[in-house]
């Protein structure tokens, strides 16, 4: 299975508007207790997510998984710190490129593969507000043009 495949279960759909992804890179997550099975359910919100290298290792800031709810006292945290695995070659490579200007370390999607959760982060270039702009006004006209090839198959 390629990078980024399974079932997904959430998208940080501002990573793509705000950055251009350059590589990307899965990575297991050390989870606790109950948090697989609220992954599994979808309750996931990655919206403020964000990797961040520690002590020569990355971690996952602010991503909220939603307590289960059968959990009772075994319940986790929400919004804790969530240590990622990645090999050792990789966590290098990322010391290496963030430490450049203008690269951060993007959590794109967490999906289910082959029953573990995984997290698809990507080394990202802040856009400036005229990139994202052009983005935009792209986006419209690709739009316009497949609503006028429709429209024109159904005369």
């Amino acid at each position: 299975m390629p990078k980024g495949e399974g079932k997904q279960v959430a998208q940080n759909k501002k990573a793509n508007h705000d950055y251009f992804i350059e590589e990307t890179f899965e990575s297991g997550i050390v989870l606790q207790g109950t948090e697989i099975k609220s992954i599994r359910a979808g309750k996931v919100n990655m919206r403020d997510a964000f990797a961040k290298i520690e002590r020569g290792e990355v971690y996952l800031h602010n991503m909220h998984i939603s307590p289960y709810e059968q959990g009772n006292r075994y319940n986790h945290e929400p919004l804790r710190t969530r240590k990622l695995l990645l090999h050792r070659k990789q966590i290098n490579k990322l010391i290496g490129e963030t430490k450049e200007q203008g690269y951060t370390i993007v959590p794109l999607k967490v999906y289910l593969k082959n029953g573990f959760a995984k997290v698809l982060i990507g080394l990202g270039r802040g856009k400036k507000q005229y990139d994202k702009r052009e983005d935009v006004k792209q986006k419209e006209a690709k739009r316009d043009i497949e609503r006028a090839f429709r429209e024109r198959q159904k005369m």
